[in-house]
């Protein structure tokens, strides 16, 4: 056979493989997607990667899939995948730390006409790098059709590992809410929340506050205990006596921690936040009643409740309560706790306590401004203090900035006060962070809440040079883009580290932790 007739046959060839490789990327596509959010510790199940397939033929039979788990940081940090198609799961066997590959093989397994869609999970081992990322690409699709084009549609998208603290039936608690976080003296992590019994639903509801510890930065927690449980008080029973909001504060010069929540009693069907679920004046089962417990042991071992509400409320406001966040400690040792309330004519506000004398006694402002709640305070540089607060006016769907340089006798609105950080009315957190670079003292601010002005969804970190005046885009960190109630709570682990706790759409209460390098976008020394 001469050479040109040779080249007319292979030319031949190729032209019907290419026709043949055109007409099964015509009958199959496939497009792979990642939904922005975290992949949990104690999940068994974490989503990482949805494959569309999209046929336009029938009998189409799919015989191959391979998945790329080399993007992730440690592939060790797996114990199983995956994969779920059509009804039926299927594990992949054998030790995951040396195969950044995995492949499905199929016999048999038609695909319908139209979409079928496939979803990647993964289970963390409990020792899972919070520092990590895990990522997974689908790099192989065989058909009988032959192999089909794979569209990324969300390039560049890894998954944060982090942990599931608190999961709907834990112990069994139907419902886990409103977290707040502290770190102790000795660097204990500190988590408080409301341990919903029964429900979902708010006061008034049995609802205690728990605690969960950790000592080891966040890696592993021990068990929930019970801080604040009024029990059957008064004869009434559990869900007549419900606690709820819990507010967390630690006295860097003492160790001692504090920690204080909103107790009603009676008015079945009320909540303190509406119309007379609570009142004005100081009377148990009128007035919702405030409470604090203290603990001498690195939060090991709490006090009795103690009841505060004669000594902090003021007897025309309708509601005195803590703020749900973590309060701070000012540079000369006085303490700050966020705090909240509703005034003679039942509006919220914003304020804070304080105590000059390592929390023997308390004193409580002045309302920063009307129409806000839920809050959080900041010391700046010029001693000031910034306390940046939920706004509860529906038109605004922007945070409120105040600040005072007199403890709250005198509030004065920040430049950025309703026009900068956006919100869709929800608990936020706001940390100041305090480091080093290159033998210069700096600091940033921390801000975290839930970046939408339509859903408590988009959780998202975001970082402020200049204290607060700008927070840049280049600088936010989207964390979960998925819904969940949002009430995030930040603190300082430690020289490099932050921690969050916040409700998110993977479980009732996420832990992440994150390096000040990271956030910083730059290396830290």
């Amino acid at each position: 056979m001469n050479g040109r007739k040779q080249l007319a046959i292979l030319g031949s060839l190729l032209i019907t493989l290419a026709s043949s490789q055109l007409a099964a990327q015509q009958a199959v596509t496939v497009t792979s997607s990642q939904r922005i959010h975290p992949v949990l510790i104690r999940n068994p199940e974490s989503r990482l990667l949805t494959i569309e397939i999209q046929c336009s033929e029938d009998n189409v039979e799919l015989k191959e899939i391979t998945f790329d788990l080399s993007g992730s940081d440690d592939i060790a940090d797996l114990e199983s995948i995956k994969m779920e198609i059509q009804g039926s799961s299927i594990d992949f066997a054998g030790p995951l730390v040396t195969r950044p590959q995995e492949v499905f093989k199929f016999k048999e397994l038609v695909l319908a006409k139209g979409t079928t869609t496939i979803w990647l999970t993964c289970g963390l081992k409990p020792t899972a790098n919070l520092l990590h990322k895990v990522d997974a690409a689908c790099s192989r699709v065989i058909t009988s059709a032959g192999e089909a084009k794979i569209t990324d549609s969300t390039p560049g998208v890894r998954k944060r590992i982090g942990v599931a603290l608190r999961r709907h039936m834990d112990d069994n608690v139907h419902t886990y809410r409103i977290p707040a976080l502290t770190t102790t003296r000795k660097g204990t992590l500190l988590a408080v929340y409301d341990m919903r019994r029964r429900m979902g639903r708010d006061l008034q509801e049995d609802i205690d506050i728990g605690l969960s510890r950790s000592t080891d930065g966040g890696q592993t927690w021990a068990p929930p205990q019970v801080i604040m449980d009024m029990g059957e008080y008064g004869g009434l029973g559990q869900e007549q006596n419900g606690c709820s909001d819990p507010g967390i504060l630690v006295d860097p010069s003492t160790g001692k921690i504090f920690c204080a929540a909103v107790w009603m009693w009676g008015k079945p069907g009320k909540h303190q936040w509406s119309d007379d679920g609570s009142e004005v004046g100081f009377e148990i089962g009128k007035s919702a009643q405030f409470l604090m417990v203290e603990s001498t042991s690195d939060g090991r071992r709490w006090s009795a409740p103690r009841n505060m509400t004669r000594e902090l409320k003021r007897e025309e406001w309708v509601l005195f309560a803590p703020s749900p966040q973590g309060g701070i400690a000012l540079r000369d040792g006085t303490l700050v706790m966020p705090s909240q309330g509703r005034n003679e004519e039942g509006t919220p506000f914003s304020n804070i306590m304080y105590s000059k004398n390592h929390g023997r006694s308390w004193t409580v402002s002045n309302p920063a401004v009307i129409g806000s709640s839920e809050c959080q305070a900041v010391q700046l540089d010029d001693g000031s203090l910034m306390l940046n607060m939920r706004t509860e006016r529906d038109i605004a769907r922007l945070r409120s900035v105040f600040t005072t340089s007199d403890l709250g006798q005198t509030w004065t609105a920040h430049p950025t006060n309703l026009k900068t950080l956006i919100e869709p009315n929800c608990n936020g957190s706001l940390l100041r962070f305090d480091y080093q670079e290159n033998g210069e003292q700096k600091h940033v601010l921390i801000f975290a809440n839930p970046h939408s002005q339509q859903a408590r969804d988009h959780h998202t970190l975001k970082v402020s040079f200049d204290e607060g005046m700008t927070w840049p885009e280049e600088y936010h960190l989207l964390l979960d883009v998925g819904g969940g109630a949002g009430y995030p709570s930040l603190t300082r682990i430690d020289e490099q580290h932050v921690g969050l706790v916040y409700e998110g759409s993977q479980s009732h209460l996420v832990f992440e932790k994150f390096s000040l390098g990271e956030l910083l976008r730059r290396e830290v020394k």
